[in-house]
């Protein structure tokens, strides 16, 4: 698969983004129900929300990936649901007409629930799992401590887009890794991964991982 973005020299590249794809295989190899390619579809998108923002603002929001009955089950809505009632093949993670709808309804408060098929569920879903003993990353704020309870208590995976432009990957209850989608973002960021860790950098964009 080929996602778009711009490179500092304003050209457009749709080549394969490989280090997503390693992200991808290496959560998604372990027993579950989750197609590598759509946890590479929904972390793209949420590197096109950082880097694009809405209506001038720097925006975050949270995405929840697999076991959806799950994910549900420790969730509850903020508000009506906005895409109750709509087909499934209308709601595709990889479809563009929803990547920007997904884009306008990530300015509202809650996280977005994607199948392991890449069906975006629901919106704007409260997290109530619970945090306890959860350890994140002094810095990280309440999006992210959601992300760590949710990917513990369930077989999802969280990808968490940040004010900062900064997205994150949970697996498990851990941070895992952290991709940087503009290059002068590295001049003021500090790592927040525990242990070893490998950097990876491809049109622009930076992926530091967990070493396996």
């Amino acid at each position: 698969m080929a996602f778009t973005w711009t490179t500092r020299s304003g050209r457009h590249s749709s080549r394969p983004c490989s280090i997503f794809e390693s992200i991808c295989r290496r959560i998604c190899r372990t027993q579950r129900d989750l197609e590598p390619h759509v946890l590479e579809a929904v972390i793209s998108l949420a590197v096109e929300i950082a880097r694009e923002g809405r209506e001038g603002r720097r925006i975050g929001t949270l995405f929840v990936v697999g076991d959806s009955e799950g994910v549900l089950r420790n969730s509850k809505n903020l508000i009506l649901d906005p895409l109750l009632g709509h087909p499934d093949p209308l709601k595709s993670i990889e479809s563009p007409d929803m990547r920007e709808t997904v884009k306008e309804l990530a300015q509202l408060d809650g996280a977005f629930v994607v199948s392991g098929q890449g069906i975006v569920i629901s919106a704007c879903r409260y997290l109530n799992a619970s945090a306890e003993d959860i350890q994140i990353p002094l810095g990280l704020g309440s999006r992210h401590m959601a992300a760590a309870s949710i990917t513990r208590q369930t077989e999802a995976v969280a990808v968490v887009v940040s004010e900062s432009s900064v997205v994150r990957v949970f697996d498990r209850g851990e941070l895992i890794s952290e991709i940087l989608p503009e290059i002068w973002l590295l001049s003021r960021y500090s790592v927040h991964l525990s242990g070893p860790y490998r950097e990876e950098t491809e049109a622009d964009v930076t992926v530091v991982s967990k070493a396996e």
